[in-house]
């Protein structure tokens, strides 16, 4: 049996964990679509400092109101930037103020123009091993629900997957300027 997809175990690549709705800029406005970015980074600063946006990640989407878990969401066929924004407009828009995403698209070390790292494509066939695949689920689990803090003793981690700390709006420019060629 193949135990990694392309040297990689499980099938979460990255996430990022209750990420603040109101440090995205859903609709910046006309002459200032760039500005429009669901921007996470690792690290503070250079060498290990990257940073990428999220936009076009496929993904496991939880949106949380005041009480926890509001609703759970995939973005398979539509990036999680679209479907997010799409929930900033519709009729969950006024009943979700945080979100977390487990993303299937691994962050790769080419860069783009503006020193920000690319995303990988999803890729075919994103379980492989049984083990990995229900070790992820369970800690998507307990990452969502938070039971890491009562019941859940240990803390699970994903097999392969980075966590991504959001960039807020008052940071945008210190990280990617630091990030910039």
């Amino acid at each position: 049996m193949v135990n990694t997809i392309g040297g990689l175990k499980g099938f979460i690549r990255g996430y990022g964990m209750f990420w603040d709705r109101t440090e995205v800029d859903w609709a910046p406005g006309a002459g200032n679509a760039d500005q429009y970015r669901l921007l996470g980074r690792i690290g503070e600063r250079r060498p290990r400092l990257q940073v990428c946006d999220f936009r076009a990640q496929r993904s496991i989407y939880v949106l949380y109101d005041d009480h926890g878990p509001y609703y759970v969401g995939l973005a398979r066929d539509q990036d999680i930037g679209n479907r997010l924004r799409d929930h900033t407009r519709n009729h969950h828009s006024d009943r979700w103020d945080r979100f977390s995403w487990f993303g299937f698209r691994r962050v790769l070390s080419g860069q783009m123009a503006d020193g920000t790292q690319r995303l990988g494509i999803v890729p075919a066939r994103l379980l492989a091993n049984s083990d990995h695949t229900i070790g992820d689920i369970e800690a998507l689990l307990i990452q969502t629900l938070g039971t890491y803090r009562t019941g859940n003793r240990q803390q699970m981690r994903f097999a392969s997957a980075q966590r991504w700390e959001q960039v807020r709006k008052d940071q945008r420019g210190t990280y990617l300027d630091r990030v910039a060629p």
